[in-house]
């Protein structure tokens, strides 16, 4: 056999699988968000041992019941996104029973229902901060309305992205000719930063409303 006969055979050990650039490229840039957030977690305690005296007096005013109640739709949010993104990997993009038979929605059911439940949050989210402004916690009252209005103000804006990327992905799901390869990667990369967003209120909601 010849040397160029035999390069021309492949064999399967010999496959590789490259890793989507789109995916890839995606988690790089999520890196760059969470150094973000940890300076805003630097900032939070740095301020903390600066001023410990407020903290007692200012974490009084949070609802934590409530507080709760929102992480926990906020949290459930995450798990109706990944059952869209396992939709989408199948090439489902829409339902193939009633819309009470929940074991065969498609993505668009799923992701609507994620959109609604980060919308929900992002309610209960101005909800929270009508009341405590009403107490009398603002961004300029104290130094603790300061970081917490900058570190929950800007994970909110981050929810307000991926709220933004769900209509991207069901206007692209709603266009497409044939549902595919394009459509799924970008379910999955969206699930990816909406997973990152819940991750870091987790601990969000850890630093400012258990730890007081």
């Amino acid at each position: 056999m010849s040397t160029a006969t035999a390069a021309s055979i492949k064999h399967p050990a010999l496959s590789v699988n490259r890793p989507n650039p789109v995916s890839v490229g995606t988690i790089v840039w999520l890196a760059s968000e969470l150094m973000f957030f940890a300076g805003l977690f630097a900032m939070y305690f740095t301020i903390r041992s600066t001023v410990p005296e407020l903290w007692p007096q200012e974490t009084a005013k949070l609802n934590l019941t409530f507080a709760t109640i929102n992480t926990i739709v906020l949290v459930l949010s995450s798990i109706t996104c990944q059952m869209g993104v396992w939709a989408a990997e199948r090439f489902q993009p829409r339902r193939t029973g009633s819309l009470l038979q929940v074991n065969r929605w498609g993505m668009n059911e799923w992701i609507t229902l994620t959109y609604v439940m980060g919308s929900a949050f992002i309610g209960g989210q101005i909800f929270e901060y009508s009341e405590l402004i009403s107490e009398g916690l603002t961004i300029s009252s104290s130094p603790y309305g300061s970081v917490f209005y900058l570190t929950t103000g800007f994970h909110g804006l981050h929810v307000l992205g991926g709220l933004i990327a769900f209509l991207i992905l069901m206007g692209r799901s709603f266009t497409a000719k044939r549902f595919g390869h394009h459509e799924a990667t970008t379910a999955i990369v969206t699930s990816y930063y909406w997973h990152f967003v819940d991750v870091v209120w987790i601990a969000l909601f850890g630093a400012i409303y258990l730890i007081r």
